[in-house]
């Protein structure tokens, strides 16, 4: 984080310096014939400022970043709703709590994402304590060849026995090791699942199809990793918590009630 700072705070010592340079090297016309800079006396005076005072260095990295979060929310904020369609109510997803919720979660998962393996629990401690939550599952295999074929055998064993899809995911998710296609077929027989057609459903092309509107979606989105979340008109990156989460609900609530967004 402290590198990240110092890159920043470097790339704006350089602006800094260039526009000090801009305007202190052509002085008004009052000082013009005897005030008259070169820029290596610029330089100097720019350095000296800086050391004397460096704290203008975070007060303007701050300022970038809230700029750039700000820019970031709009983006999002437009984006889903061009998009929301795609994002709420794609047949390709899994959608488990209440599926005539008033409140929607999305959430762009993988199967072998550690963070998402903890935030399993917030998922269903959310969906207890909020009974109008219908909570949509959207697969997201971004770690690799075992994940996008665990994520096939997935979404095929959706097709055949959505009314299990929920058991499956936990079962998968929550288990040990890593996730591949023979741990994803060995769970999807475990419940009951035909082998043969759930072999056959794994060769649809539309699975895959799915798979590449979703990673469209995410980057249009800016979603990179998993977890990530949609709620409301608010792009939720990473594993915040419930409690965070619980915020992000309340808000959407209170938004959709007062018909604002």
């Amino acid at each position: 984080m402290k590198k990240a700072i110092l890159l920043g705070t470097t790339g704006i010592a350089v602006a800094f310096a260039m526009l000090a340079l801009g305007a202190l090297a052509q002085p008004n016309a009052a000082h013009a014939q005897n005030a008259q800079l070169d820029r290596k006396e610029v330089e100097k005076i720019v350095r000296e400022y800086l050391l004397d005072n460096p704290e203008i260095l975070l007060d303007m990295q701050n300022a970038l970043e809230v700029k750039q979060k700000e820019a970031q929310r709009t983006a999002a904020i437009e984006t889903i709703k061009q998009y929301k369609e795609e994002i709420f109510n794609s047949p390709s997803d899994g959608v488990v709590g209440n599926p005539n919720g008033k409140i929607t979660i999305v959430e762009f998962y993988d199967y072998n994402c550690a963070y998402c393996k903890r935030a399993r629990a917030d998922m269903h401690a959310l969906m207890q304590e909020n009974p109008d939550l219908r909570f949509v599952l959207k697969e997201f295999p971004i770690l690799g060849p075992d994940s996008q074929k665990a994520h096939v055998v997935s979404m095929a064993f959706l097709k055949l026995m959505p009314e299990k899809y929920l058991e499956y995911h936990d079962k998968l998710l929550g288990g040990e090791g890593r996730a591949g296609e023979e741990r994803a077929i060995k769970v999807a027989l475990e419940l009951g699942a035909d082998e043969a057609k759930l072999r056959e459903g794994m060769k649809d092309p539309a699975i895959i199809d799915a798979f590449n509107k979703t990673y469209d979606l995410a980057n249009k989105l800016s979603i990179s990793g998993t977890p990530s979340y949609v709620v409301g008109n608010e792009v939720v990156f990473g594993a915040l918590g419930k409690d965070v989460l619980t915020e992000k609900i309340v808000a959407a609530r209170a938004c959709k009630e007062d018909a604002t967004c």
